[in-house]
């Protein structure tokens, strides 16, 4: 059963998830097997995610979608469930989350986006309950409660960035080391930019880590 009385986590519209979706089976070869299959056991593993999300008032079917960092700092135990990811490959990364790994909290689709905070996983993937309410703007009628497609996770707010990390301040760090190497040059956030979960190796989240104690490049 999804927990009682935990903050829907809306990360991407339904029209965003799809163009995640058609991105990945494009790139993957076969589009069943991009979308439908778990990752492989041959699969990179990694320890460490992004996870973006809306800090600002959006509405779906009359339904606010907002979900920022401070959103779930005032939860109840500080946690929620991380709902609605209607991508194959998003969900996937997800199901590879272990119960303690650190995640940034990414605002998206606002002003300035950027890395607000720190959260950490608490509770493995499990059956996204919002796939079976009609009521719901990630409601999906093709997923079935005996072979669900969606899962999610809970996750725990941990801490605030000492200093908003900005996505245009990131992206000058990518280019200069995709030219002259560094941990941010293959980062996802540029490579896989339309995915809402995306994962780090841990240098990535070592380094950006680091830039809350810099001043802004």
């Amino acid at each position: 059963m999804p927990p009682k009385k935990k903050a829907r986590v809306a990360t991407r519209s339904a029209k965003a998830e799809k163009a995640d979706e058609s991105e990945t089976a494009s790139s993957g070869g076969k589009r069943k097997a991009a979308k439908e299959s778990s990752e492989s056991p041959d699969s990179p593993q990694f320890s460490h995610w992004l996870m973006k999300s809306e800090p600002d008032s959006r509405f779906e079917n009359g339904i606010d979608v907002k979900f920022g960092v401070e959103d779930l700092k005032a939860l109840p135990d500080q946690t929620g469930c991380w709902d609605g990811v209607r991508n194959y490959q998003a969900r996937n990364f997800m199901r590879q989350m272990k119960e303690g790994q650190s995640a940034f909290f990414y605002h998206s689709n606002c002003k300035e986006p950027g890395i607000a905070g720190v959260m950490k996983i608490v509770k493995e993937a499990y059956v996204d309950h919002t796939q079976f309410d009609r009521k719901d703007v990630h409601y999906d009628a093709g997923s079935k409660p005996d072979n669900p497609k969606w899962s999610m996770v809970d996750v725990q707010y941990q801490r605030m960035l000492k200093r908003y990390l900005p996505l245009s301040e990131l992206k000058k760090y990518h280019l200069q080391q995709r030219a002259k190497g560094g941990p941010l040059k293959d980062m996802a956030l540029f490579t896989r930019a339309r995915l809402s979960v995306q994962p780090l190796t841990t240098e990535e989240f070592d380094f950006v880590l680091s830039l809350e104690d810099k001043e802004p490049l």
